[in-house]
């Protein structure tokens, strides 16, 4: 009777302990792709009165001007594509991610930081130490996508972007900026 309900508290423990894995490091990730195809985001032209509106055809939205670019580099994972940071006709800024080819994980966000980007496992864990804004959630781990950034976002103290895993707080990919001239 002893060893059946040691046997059986065994059991349970190592049921609890799989299942805590399993959400904790979410494997199945690493083989399920999210493809999200964003199109490149467009502000309309600023309101005209109705003499100058009635003198034209409807205005054509205002394409956004590049302020920033960069290519991504691999860090924990392998990672390719671009970023371009958007000012919007309105002044909104937006960071696009173009091409994006990385992996799948839990818990990833965008982030512009403050942190220099450093190749290899030297660039894996500097990009929380410093300051930075989350853009948001990674809406998918292949494509072209938009994050809208935080109004009042002070572009001159950020210097890159990472593409980054909350839970276990490791950079898969991120890009040093060149500001546009």
């Amino acid at each position: 009777m002893n060893r059946k309900r040691v046997l059986t508290v065994l059991a349970v423990g190592l049921v609890v302990v799989v299942a805590a894995g399993l959400y904790w490091f979410q494997p199945w990730k690493l083989w399920v792709n999210e493809t999200v195809q964003e199109a490149l985001p467009a502000a309309p032209a600023p309101a005209q009165t109705s003499a100058q509106a009635s003198a034209s055809a409807a205005p054509a939205p205002k394409e956004p001007t590049v302020v920033a670019t960069g290519e991504l580099i691999s860090h924990e994972h392998a990672t390719s594509g671009g970023v371009r940071i958007l000012r919007a006709a309105d002044g909104s800024l937006v960071l696009r991610l173009e091409n994006l080819d990385t992996s799948n994980g839990p818990d990833l966000r965008v982030w512009l930081t403050d942190a220099p980007v450093l190749p290899g496992k030297d660039g894996w864990f500097v990009f929380d130490d410093g300051a930075y804004v989350s853009a948001g959630k990674l809406k998918g781990n292949k494509g072209s996508q938009n994050y809208a950034l935080p109004a009042g976002t002070d572009l001159a103290r950020y210097s890159s972007v990472t593409i980054w895993c909350d839970r276990f707080s490791v950079s898969f990919g991120a890009a040093k900026l060149t500001k546009s001239t």
